[in-house]
């Protein structure tokens, strides 16, 4: 099975323009990403998916893969998409270019996930979360069946805990495809829980598709303002002194 990981980088951010190149403990952020990726043990390739070139500048002279792909790209699942079509392999695993403190080990079990039965198709994964941070709309949160299906994702805290202690699972931004299930996804048009909720996992549950959600070996933070790289900076400084 051949794996190939691709981490969408756009500059042209509406709420932070030209993030993936914003520092971050000394070097920029989309390279934090880049390093963590190729250290998992399950990707036999690693390809930065961006729509401009000084992204692409800044990988390359890392030492990495970078493909330049449509300015106009709606999501980074079609960025992904894109670049399946130009590199084949079995499987594509998707970790979001502002994700700089993703642990490489939930690479590995997000592809675990995927692979652990012949028909799953599409995987992702998710850890526990508090109250406090499941009240925050910019966590996203999921609702898993028993057997490991997700059944929802949502800004709003679900289950609503109408009896017993509360206990929420928080969705990270990492997700495996099939070759074939992603090509699928990246064709859907809009759906009206997805538009609901700005989710585009919602367009592929809607559509039939399902989702297997995998433990997280370990938490991350997206980077989506300047305040969330100062948190992710205070964060790095402080597992550099433990």
């Amino acid at each position: 099975m051949t794996v190939i990981a691709v981490i969408p980088a756009r500059y042209a951010s509406v709420r932070f323009p030209g993030k993936p190149l914003a520092p971050l403990a000394g070097k920029p952020m989309v390279l934090h990403v880049l390093e963590a990726v190729r250290a998992a043990r399950s990707v036999d390739r690693v390809l930065v998916a961006t729509d401009d070139a000084r992204i692409a500048e800044c990988v390359r002279g890392a030492g990495g893969e970078a493909a330049l792909t449509a300015a106009d790209a709606a999501s980074g699942t079609d960025r992904v998409a894109e670049v399946a079509r130009r590199f084949p392999a079995d499987v594509f695993v998707n970790v979001q270019g502002d994700e700089p403190l993703m642990p490489p080990e939930n690479v590995d079990r997000v592809v675990e996930t995927l692979a652990s039965e012949p028909g799953r198709t599409l995987a992702t994964l998710a850890g526990r979360v508090g109250a406090a941070e499941a009240s925050d709309p910019n966590v996203v949160k999921v609702a898993v069946a028993a057997d490991g299906r997700a059944l929802y994702f949502s800004r709003s805290p679900i289950p609503f805990f109408r009896q017993g202690a509360p206990a929420y699972r928080k969705h990270l931004g990492i997700y495996a495809y099939r070759a074939g299930t992603l090509a699928a996804v990246a064709a859907l048009p809009p759906s009206p829980l997805e538009r609901a909720e700005s989710l585009e996992q919602l367009r592929w549950l809607e559509a039939g598709h399902t989702i297997w959600v995998g433990e997280a070996a370990g938490d991350s933070i997206g980077v989506d303002t300047p305040a969330d790289l100062a948190e992710a900076e205070r964060k790095l400084s402080k597992e550099a002194l433990t």
